[in-house]
């Protein structure tokens, strides 16, 4: 049995989004996204930084809590080789450069906005700080737009989990971003929102 230990809004979309698409069955907990409970004892025994989503899969007795790594984990135990190119080969190469893209590059700028917010609330928020990170964010949604100028799916045609976890990243830019998304990226962003298992990943 698969289950998250999820909070709305957060990167536990990104692995249930996966199980909706290869309708892999799985089971949601809701966690209290206070400072308070992500900083309690019993929380930090899960997620040793406090962080959301936490998977724990009890048939292999593992729990891990990154969002990427769980959903090429589920891939590779569940998928049966669906939604991921061939282990091995160029297209599985620059499939797994967009899943790094994704998070350390993309949205690691967004999630400083929200750190930032976080530790410094009101008025010392310092805007320059912010300013910096929201043009950060806005040159990878540049950058995707263009690379998805001619692509219905990042990697062509077919729809991959390198959508999945990109799809978290625009969202989190069409949340954050000053200006909201570049133009070039909202065909893109339509697609992967209006799928239903998306629809059903963040009701």
């Amino acid at each position: 049995m698969i289950r998250f230990y999820h909070a709305p809004g957060t990167r536990g979309i990104r692995p249930i989004w996966l199980c909706e698409e290869l309708g892999i069955d799985y089971g949601v907990e809701m966690i209290e996204f206070t400072k308070e409970f992500r900083a309690s004892p019993a929380w930090r025994k899960i997620s040793p930084l406090g962080k959301v989503p936490v998977l724990v899969d009890t048939a292999d007795d593992l729990l891990m809590y990154e969002s990427c790594a769980m959903v090429q984990y589920l891939l590779d135990r569940y998928g049966n080789g669906q939604l991921q190119p061939q282990l091995g080969t160029p297209e599985h190469a620059i499939y797994q450069q967009w899943n790094w893209f994704a998070e350390s590059t993309f949205a690691r700028p967004l999630g400083e906005i929200v750190n930032h917010g976080r530790e410094f609330p009101g008025e010392n928020l310092i805007p320059a700080v912010v300013a910096e990170m929201q043009n950060r964010g806005e040159q990878c949604a540049i950058a995707v737009g263009e690379a998805i100028a001619d692509k219905a799916f990042i990697l062509g045609d077919n729809f991959s989990a390198a959508d999945i976890n990109l799809g978290y990243s625009i969202m989190l830019a069409e949340r954050f971003l000053s200006n909201g998304l570049p133009e070039s990226i909202k065909p893109y962003w339509q697609r992967l929102s209006s799928r239903p298992a998306f629809i059903r990943a963040t009701r």
